[in-house]
């Protein structure tokens, strides 16, 4: 039997913590602190935006310790109260992962990896609902890299041995996001918790022939085009798909944990690298939303992700969709 120390517990947490944004896997948490959230069945949700294919595929879920320092400018109270109001539980902040498949004009594109169950102990379901939907991982055309964090692009890479998941795929990233990534000088600028995950991308990236740099807000695949969003990380993209008159504004980390940074879009995360530019881009993205009548989903959004948004006061508010 395990016994757990309160410097054992604190050690787990701070793991924890640097599982979501930085570099180090989880391999176990004890039972005490085992899931409490139930998981969506099925774990995937299709809907089409136009004519093209959606599927939303559940990866899993970080219920995220409190933190003072996870909204700079934001306390650990008000942070509850905020979950509180968007109807979720108050004793841990919840972040789910959530992948998108689009299929359209013969092509299968994976928006992100997931975590390839690397991250957190509670993630890693994406392959597994991929396959009971009917997605056979090994068709994917093309994976669209959003940003460089380990939730995002852990799942592109095998966990010991590096090898690639996807290798017939074209991964496709926006140099901005690469050059930083796979400069070796960003490694002595990085947080020391931050190196190891420059280290793997430095020891993984140069050496795959299938990725692809895009410049600026590119047209990436059939229906989709990049949209510049940094600040979460330098080259931070969101991915704009158009079906006809139908849009869907895939917002990535633009606006994570919406219970939070969409409701007080001014709340700064610890993981934005540049919180200034990073609520920048969101409000940009959000308002563009609003705007132009363009549903939304994102990559921590509620499962299934999608959704539409309204102004709320001096913040935003997220209507999900039903499954």
């Amino acid at each position: 039997m395990l016994s757990w120390s309160r410097r054992t517990f604190a050690l787990s947490t701070a793991a924890t913590a640097i599982g979501f944004g930085l570099d180090r896997p989880l391999a176990f948490m004890p039972q005490a602190f085992a899931q409490k959230s139930a998981d969506p069945t099925p774990g995937y949700h299709r809907y089409r935006i136009g004519s093209v294919e959606c599927t939303a595929f559940y990866d899993g879920i970080w219920e995220k310790p409190h933190d003072p320092a996870f909204i700079a400018n934001a306390s650990v109270e008000d942070v509850k109260a905020a979950m509180v109001k968007a109807g979720l539980p108050a004793d841990f902040v919840s972040i789910p992962f959530t992948v998108v498949v689009v299929r359209n004009g013969g092509k299968t594109i994976l928006c992100d990896s997931g975590t390839g169950g690397q991250v957190q102990p509670t993630a890693g379901k994406m392959m597994a609902n991929m396959k009971a939907a009917g997605i056979d991982p090994a068709k994917i055309d093309t994976i669209l890299i959003s940003h460089c964090h380990p939730d995002h692009i852990f799942g592109l890479m095998e966990k010991d041995s590096n090898k690639p998941v996807f290798p017939d795929a074209e991964i496709i990233i926006s140099d901005v996001e690469y050059k930083f990534w796979t400069d070796p000088a960003v490694i002595d600028r990085l947080p020391e918790a931050r190196k190891g995950l420059a280290r793997r991308i430095q020891a993984v990236f140069p050496t795959w022939k299938n990725i692809r740099q895009v410049e600026g807000e590119a047209d990436v695949a059939p229906g989709i085009r990049f949209v510049s969003a940094p600040g979460h990380t330098p080259g931070h993209r969101a991915f704009h798909l158009s079906s006809g008159s139908s849009q869907l504004m895939i917002s990535n980390d633009t606006a994570y944990v919406p219970a939070l940074v969409v409701a007080n879009p001014g709340w700064r995360g610890q993981y934005d690298q540049d919180g200034a530019t990073a609520e920048a881009s969101r409000r940009k993205l959000l308002d563009r939303v609003i705007a132009d009548k363009i549903m939304i989903c994102g990559y921590h959004f509620p499962f299934p992700g999608g959704g539409t948004i309204a102004k709320d006061g001096t913040g935003y508010a997220l209507t999900v969709m039903k499954t």
